[in-house]
């Protein structure tokens, strides 16, 4: 008798721990990023003490990028370009060493047109991690063109991926990859059928060494609903693996997008929508106001979660 009760214990501690750890999805920065209504986007240095977000009005009117600092007691946060707010500033991206930023944004190519463009990519430079960023540097053809450019990643090679509608796309949104020569960029090209499909991909992280490609796809049979993450593995033929989704533990039915992965820790960030808000009864407008004020109330959020890449490889 005793040993079975023994082993009723141990089965309901196992139980209890697997339900415990089967969303392991978490807030990140709730203190800092609460202040916000709407955050998206994601980046961070290195060390982990300099990070780059996106933070929007509610109706997403106004787009600006925050940068924040680590001092090692508490984050202090700032605009990355003063001023900011006038055009729209997103999706920021980090270099490998951390000297480029690269960002898409409809702000006009000179200071002196009031005209809002469609969107491009954009980078600022510094010459060390200590040194100030420079002004904002349109990256030019034949990444930007006449339609729209999202969503920078750069290897550490140069090579740069990016979302665009542009008519070479294999349907709506198409991940794009433009080789870094030496000197120059070449001409962008759809990725394939294994990532694009004729529907809408975008916002790709891509691993420094361009072994993995972690993006968003909308709407797939194999969905959870809306955007959910999906991930493709670099074969030894040098082509892409077809495209998994993260699954359940990482995906919701809301969207989630935006992924940045911190390969020293293994840790995945990404922007999601999803809500823990469901009909109940209040006694007071108190109770109310508490449960919108939870972070996973549907607005914007960045979280993170353990990424174990092994799982996914070919």
């Amino acid at each position: 008798m005793q040993t079975f009760l023994m082993s009723l214990v141990l089965f309901l501690c196992t139980l209890f721990g697997y339900t415990q750890t089967a969303k392991p999805v978490t807030p990140v920065l709730p203190d800092l990023l609460s202040q916000f209504e709407n955050i998206r986007d994601f980046c961070m240095t290195s060390d982990g003490t300099e990070i780059y977000f996106t933070a929007q009005s509610p109706l997403q009117e106004v787009s600006i990028i925050v940068r924040a600092n680590n001092t090692g007691s508490s984050w202090n946060s700032e605009l990355l370009l003063n001023p900011s707010g006038k055009h729209e500033d997103l999706e920021p991206f980090l270099a490998p060493d951390g000297l480029k930023l690269y960002f898409a944004s409809n702000r006009p190519l000179n200071n002196s047109s009031e005209i809002k463009k469609d969107f491009d990519i954009w980078y600022l430079e510094r010459q060390d991690l200590n040194a100030k960023w420079s002004e904002p540097i349109n990256i030019g053809s034949p990444i930007n063109s006449e339609f729209n450019e999202f969503y920078p990643s750069v290897s550490t090679n140069g090579n740069m991926y990016f979302t665009s509608d542009r008519t070479a796309s294999k349907g709506k949104d198409d991940i794009f990859k433009s080789e870094w020569n030496s000197n120059s960029y070449q001409t962008p090209i759809s990725l394939s059928e294994s990532i694009n499909t004729d529907g809408y991909e975008f916002n790709a992280f891509i691993s420094p060494n361009e072994d993995f490609l972690i993006f968003s796809g909308y709407n797939r049979e194999d969905g959870f609903g809306s955007a959910d993450l999906y991930i493709s593995t670099k074969l030894k033929n040098g082509e892409w693996g077809m495209s998994k989704n993260l699954g359940e533990n990482i995906n919701s039915e809301k969207m989630d997008y935006c992924p940045f992965l911190d390969l020293e820790k293994n840790m995945l960030y990404f922007t999601s929508k999803r809500s823990e808000i469901r009909p109940r009864e209040f006694s007071s407008l108190k109770e109310f106001k508490t449960l919108l004020d939870t972070f996973e109330n549907g607005e914007s959020k960045i979280y993170k979660t353990t990424f174990n890449l092994n799982q996914y490889l070919e």
